[in-house]
C-alpha cells in the first residue's frame, strides 16, 4: 500500500512599522530529502503582522496544491496567533482578520489533513528571508523573483490525478472503512441543549438505541473499535464491545459558554456571537472550539486510523461534529457543508478511505436499526 504524500510550508509574514510596510514568503519542502519544491513571496503594501503572517500562509497553500493538491501537510509558522487560530484553540477576535481565516481554512479543507505546528523564529529562517526579499524589493522598486520556477513540475512519484467513481476502478489498495456511529439519546439531547464536552448520560430509550445499534453491528467483523472519551459514547461503545480503545480527538466540539443551554437561550444571551458562528466555521463560541478546530482534530484521528488499521474496517463510536467532520473531508467539500449535514442519534455513517487520496462516502445518517423506536428528541 503507498503511503499518502506528505509535505511541508514554512510560511511568514512581517511588516516594517506594524502597520508598515509589509511582505509575506512562503516555501514548500520535500520532508524526505529536504528540497524546496516551490517558493513564493510578495510585498503587500502597509498593513500588519498578522494580515502579512496569513497572507504567507495562504501563500504555501496554494503552492503546495500546485505541487500536490492530495499532499498531507504540515504547516510550520512562528506565529503563536495563526497556528492556535487555525488549529481552532484561539478565537479570531479582529473583524478584518476573519476574511483571511476563512479563506485559509477553505484551502485547507481541500487537502486530505493538514496539522499547524509552531517554531521558533530561528527554525523559520527561510520563510523569514523570503518575506525580507520581498519588502526589500519593494523599497527598491522592484518585483521579487523567485529562485525556482513558480509552477514546478509534479514531483516525480506523483501519478496523475484520478476522479474515481466507486466500483467503476480497480482501487490500487483496499480501502480502510470507517463506520461511524453517533451516540444515543441523553437528557441534554432530548431538551435540544447544546452538549458538547459536559458529560451526560444516556437515557432509558439511549440505552434501547445502543442495544438496537449492537444488533445492528454486533455480526458486523471490526479489527477494533474506537471511542470518544466522553461518558454517553462510552456507554454506547459497551453495548457493542467488551473492549474498545479512547481517542480524545473523537470527542464533542467544546461550546464553551453555550454548554448546557438550548438554541433560543444561546440566541437571547449571545446573538452577535450566534450569528457570528453560524456565518463561519472558524469563529468559536465564547470559550469554546471552533467547528474547524474540531474538524481539524478529528482528521488526525482519522490519520492514527488509517496508519495503524491499513485496509481494515474500524468502528467509531463519536459525536454529530467529529462524524459531520469527517462527511467533509471524504466529500472533500467547503467547511460550510457542516452547517447543512443532520445526524440523527445512533445513525451510522460509512467512509471508505483509500491510501492515495480519495475517499467514497457509502453510507450516511441509516437509522433503520432504531425505526421501530419512539424517540423524543435528537
Amino acid at each position: 500500500m503507498s503511503a499518502s504524500r506528505r509535505l511541508v510550508i514554512e510560511a511568514d509574514g512581517g511588516s516594517r512599522g506594524n502597520p508598515g510596510p509589509a511582505g509575506y514568503g512562503a516555501l514548500v519542502r520535500d520532508p524526505a530529502t529536504g528540497e524546496v519544491l516551490a517558493e513564493r513571496a510578495a510585498a503587500i503594501g502597509t498593513a500588519t503582522n498578522n494580515v502579512a503572517e496569513y497572507e504567507g500562509l495562504l501563500a504555501g497553500l496554494r503552492a503546495a496544491a500546485d505541487v500536490a493538491p492530495d499532499a498531507d501537510l504540515e504547516v510550520r509558522m512562528d506565529s503563536k496567533l495563526v497556528v492556535e487560530q487555525m488549529s481552532g484553540r484561539w478565537k479570531v477576535k479582529h473583524p478584518s482578520m476573519r476574511p483571511l481565516v476563512t479563506e485559509a481554512s477553505g484551502l485547507v479543507s481541500r487537502f486530505p489533513s493538514v496539522r499547524f505546528v509552531w517554531v521558533p523564529r530561528a527554525r523559520n529562517a527561510d520563510a523569514d528571508r523570503l518575506a525580507n526579499e520581498a519588502m526589500d524589493a519593494a523599497a527598491a522598486g522592484r518585483t521579487w523573483e523567485p529562485a525556482i520556477p513558480q509552477s514546478p513540475d509534479p514531483l516525480p512519484h506523483q501519478a496523475p490525478t484520478t476522479n474515481r467513481l466507486s466500483g467503476w476502478m480497480a482501487p490500487p489498495a483496499p480501502p480502510t472503512v470507517t463506520v461511524l456511529l453517533r451516540h444515543g439519546q441523553t437528557p441534554l439531547s432530548v431538551e435540544k441543549r447544546f452538549s458538547g464536552t459536559v458529560e451526560a448520560s444516556l437515557t432509558d430509550t439511549g440505552l434501547l438505541q445502543a442495544a438496537a445499534a449492537a444488533d445492528r453491528l454486533g455480526a458486523e467483523p471490526f479489527d477494533a473499535v474506537i471511542c470518544s472519551p466522553l461518558k454517553r459514547a462510552r456507554q454506547t461503545a459497551d453495548a457493542l464491545a467488551r473492549d474498545y480503545l479512547i481517542d480524545e480527538d473523537l470527542r464533542e466540539t467544546d461550546f464553551g459558554a453555550w454548554e448546557g443551554l438550548t438554541f433560543a437561550e444561546v440566541r437571547e444571551r449571545f446573538p452577535n456571537e450566534l450569528n457570528a458562528w453560524l456565518a463561519d466555521p472558524a469563529v468559536p463560541p465564547p470559550g469554546g472550539e471552533s467547528l474547524l478546530g474540531t474538524v481539524a482534530r478529528v482528521a488526525a484521528a482519522r490519520d492514527r486510523i488509517m496508519a495503524e488499521y491499513a485496509g481494515g474496517r474500524v468502528l467509531v463510536v463519536s459525536h454529530v461534529t467529529p462524524i459531520k467532520g469527517l462527511t467533509q473531508l471524504a466529500l472533500a467539500a467547503e467547511p460550510t457543508v457542516l452547517y447543512r449535514l443532520h445526524l440523527d442519534l445512533v445513525s451510522i455513517t460509512t467512509i471508505d478511505w483509500y491510501s492515495d487520496g480519495p475517499a467514497v462516502l457509502r453510507g450516511f445518517n441509516d437509522t433503520h436499526h432504531v425505526a421501530r423506536l419512539v424517540v423524543e428528541g435528537e
